[in-house]
C-alpha cells in the first residue's frame, strides 16, 4: 500500500462565504489499483473524471480567493457524487467500457474504497463549509463544478453550460439568469442531466442543511485547454462573485428533495 491523498484542500479567505467543490477532479488512481484492468486510453475520457474542470476550479477559486476541494481519485475507483448506498456508486461498465478492476468485487474491497477514498473526501467538504460557516456565521455559498461530454451516443449537444439543481432554486435563478444574459452561449436548465439526485455531493451537504447551492456542468470541448479555462473563468468569476455578494444567499432554509425524505 503507498500513501494516496483522496482530496485536495486549496486555502481561500473562509469569511468570503464561498466554497467551490470539484468532486471529479482527478483521473488518477491509487498505485495498487493499477488501471484497473482499463487501458491507457480509458483515463483521457470522461468515464474518468471531468475534464477541464480541476484547472477551471483551481482558477477561480485563486482569482476569488475562495476555499476549494477537490476529488483526488478517479471516479472509476468509486464516484463521490454518489451516495454510500447508491448501486452506481462502483461501476462495473461505463459508457461502453467494461471495468475488470470493479467486477467482480467483494463486499470488504466495496467497504474498503469508501472507508479509504470516498469518505474521507466527503469529511474535508464537510469541514470546509463548517469552517466557511464558523468565519461568517451564516450559511455558506456551495458552488459545485462539473462538466459533460460535447455528445451523447452519438448526438451533439447544444448546451454550452447547465445548471443542475433539485428544489432549491435560490442560487440557480440567478445563476441561470447571468450565463444567459450576454446571450452568446445555450444554458441548459436542469439538462442534459436532473439534479435531483438522492445521496449526492449537493444532497448531502447543501439539501439537508439548507444550505444555498448550485451544480455547474460547462461543456468539456469549451475547457478542454488553457486558453479555454481562461475564457470561463473570466467569464464565471464576476458571476460567482456577484452570487456571492448577495446576502439572501447566506441564509438557511430547508427545501425537501424531490428524491423523497432525508435520512442520516
Amino acid at each position: 500500500m503507498t500513501d494516496f491523498a483522496p482530496f485536495d484542500i486549496l486555502e481561500g479567505r473562509y469569511d468570503s462565504g464561498l466554497v467551490l467543490l470539484a468532486d471529479h477532479a482527478r483521473n488518477t488512481l491509487p498505485p495498487e489499483y493499477g488501471s484497473l484492468g482499463l487501458p491507457e486510453s480509458a483515463f483521457s475520457r470522461h468515464i474518468a473524471f471531468d475534464i477541464g474542470v480541476e484547472k477551471l476550479t483551481r482558477t477561480l477559486a485563486a482569482r476569488l480567493n475562495v476555499p476549494a476541494v477537490f476529488g483526488c481519485f478517479s471516479r472509476l475507483l468509486i464516484d463521490p457524487n454518489r451516495g454510500e448506498d447508491d448501486p452506481t456508486l462502483i461501476m462495473k461498465i461505463s459508457d461502453g467500457a467494461v471495468i475488470p478492476g470493479n467486477h467482480p468485487i467483494t463486499s470488504d474491497e466495496w467497504n474498503h474504497r469508501i472507508a479509504t477514498y470516498h469518505r474521507p473526501y466527503h469529511t474535508a467538504v464537510d469541514q470546509t463549509i463548517r469552517q466557511v460557516e464558523d468565519a461568517t456565521g451564516r450559511a455558506p455559498l456551495v458552488l459545485s463544478i462539473h462538466s459533460f461530454t460535447p455528445a451523447w451516443k452519438g448526438v451533439p449537444r447544444p448546451w454550452h453550460a447547465a445548471v443542475l439543481w433539485d428544489t432549491d432554486h435560490r442560487a440557480v435563478a440567478p445563476l441561470l439568469t447571468a450565463l444567459r444574459q450576454p446571450g452568446d452561449i445555450i444554458v441548459g436548465d436542469n439538462e442534459p442531466y436532473d439534479g435531483a439526485l438522492k445521496g449526492d455531493t449537493m444532497y448531502h451537504h447543501c439539501m439537508r442543511r439548507g444550505i444555498p447551492h448550485a451544480l455547474l456542468e460547462v461543456r468539456q470541448d469549451l475547457i478542454g485547454d488553457d486558453e479555454g479555462v481562461a475564457a470561463w473563468a473570466n467569464r464565471l468569476a464576476p458571476i460567482f462573485s456577484g452570487l456571492n455578494a448577495d446576502p439572501t444567499l447566506h441564509d438557511y432554509k430547508i427545501h425537501p428533495s424531490r428524491t423523497g425524505p432525508y435520512s442520516d
